[in-house]
C-alpha cells in the first residue's frame, strides 16, 4: 500500500512539473502538449520499461544450462519469498552488475553481466540476487521505471523549450513583454533539476531497503556486503556505460570515478557503497575484512 501510494505521488509530482514546463514555454497549448506527453509516457512506462531496459543492454534469455548457479539461487530465494519464479537474462559485458525489471512480480525480469558471475561465490552470488528480489517483492521497481521516463519526458520537453525560447518559438510575444519569458527561462532550468533529484531520492531510498530485504531473506548480510565491496572495486576497473535514464536500475552505480564529494553524491543515484555495507553489517567498511 505505500508503494502503491509513492507511485501514485510520484506519478502526479513529475506529471505536475511537466506540465509546468509546457505552460511556461508554450502557454495553454503547450501545457497540453505536455500532459499528452505525460499519458504516453506513464503507458510505456508501466506496459514496456522492462523491455526497453533489457533491450538496451543486449540482454539475452538464458537457460538454467546456461546459469545453474544463478538459477539454483533465485529458486530457492523465491520459494521462501513466495513471489513468481522471475525471467533470467545474462547480459554480455565483463564489468560486474546485475539489475531487476518488470512491473510487479508476475512480469518481473533478472539481469546479471557475465562478469558479475565470474566475480562472487555462491554466497555473495546469492545475496545480490536477494537485493534484487527485494526490488520486485516490494514492488519499487516500478517506481523507479516510472521515475525514469518522466524525468527523461521532462528533461526532453525542457530541451525542446529552450530551442523554441532562442528561435521565438511557440512562447508568445505579449507574454514575453509581462516578463513570462523569465519565468519560462526559469522553469526550464529547474524542472529537469527537480525531476532529477525526485528520480534519484527514490532510487536511493529503495537501494537501502533493498539491501535489507535481501540481507533479511538470506539471513547473511555480510555475504550482500562482501559482494557489495567487491563490485564497486571491480566496477571502477571494468566501468559499465550505461544510460543516465537507466542507472539507477544496477545494483551499484555503472559509471567510473564517481566523486565522493557533497555535490557529486547528491546527483548519484545510489547510497555510497560504505554506508549501504555499514547499515548491513552494522560495522564500519573498512573493518569488514
Amino acid at each position: 500500500m505505500g508503494n502503491a501510494f509513492k507511485t501514485a505521488l510520484l506519478l502526479t509530482v513529475m506529471t505536475l512539473l511537466l506540465m509546468a514546463i509546457g505552460r511556461a514555454s508554450g502557454g495553454q497549448n503547450g501545457m497540453m502538449l505536455a500532459l499528452a506527453i505525460a499519458v504516453v509516457m506513464n503507458f510505456v512506462s508501466y506496459f514496456y520499461s522492462d523491455k526497453i531496459a533489457l533491450a538496451m543492454y543486449r540482454a539475452q534469455p538464458a537457460t538454467r544450462e546456461e546459469l545453474p548457479r544463478a538459477y539454483a539461487a533465485v529458486e530457492r530465494l523465491t520459494q521462501k519469498i513466495g513471489i513468481p519464479m522471475p525471467k533470467i537474462y545474462v547480459i554480455p559485458t565483463e564489468s560486474p552488475n546485475a539489475f531487476a525489471t518488470g512491473r510487479n512480480p508476475r512480469h518481473a525480469s533478472v539481469a546479471v553481466t557475465h562478469g558479475i558471475l565470474s566475480l562472487l561465490n555462491d554466497e555473495e552470488l546469492e545475496g545480490v540476487l536477494a537485493h534484487e528480489l527485494g526490488h520486485v517483492n516490494n514492488r519499487d521497481i516500478l517506481i523507479s521505471s516510472v521515475a525514469a521516463t518522466l524525468a527523461g519526458a521532462i528533461t526532453m520537453l525542457a530541451s525542446m523549450g529552450r530551442w523554441a525560447m532562442i528561435f521565438g518559438g511557440f512562447g508568445g510575444r505579449d507574454r514575453n513583454d509581462r516578463g513570462g519569458g523569465l519565468t519560462a527561462l526559469f522553469m526550464l532550468i529547474v524542472a529537469p533539476i527537480a525531476a532529477s533529484l525526485i528520480q534519484l531520492a527514490v532510487s536511493r531510498s529503495r537501494e537501502y531497503q533493498a539491501d535489507a530485504t535481501g540481507a533479511h531473506f538470506t539471513g547473511n548480510p555480510y555475504a550482500l556486503a562482501s559482494a557489495l565491496q567487491k563490485l564497486d572495486t571491480y566496477a571502477r576497473r571494468i566501468p559499465m556505460q550505461a544510460s543516465p535514464s537507466t542507472a539507477h536500475l544496477f545494483i551499484i552505480q555503472p559509471f567510473l570515478g564517481v566523486s565522493a564529494g557533497t555535490f557529486a553524491n547528491l546527483f548519484s543515484t545510489h547510497p555510497p557503497i560504505a554506508k549501504r555495507i555499514e547499515r548491513l553489517t552494522g560495522r564500519p567498511a573498512e573493518f569488514m575484512q
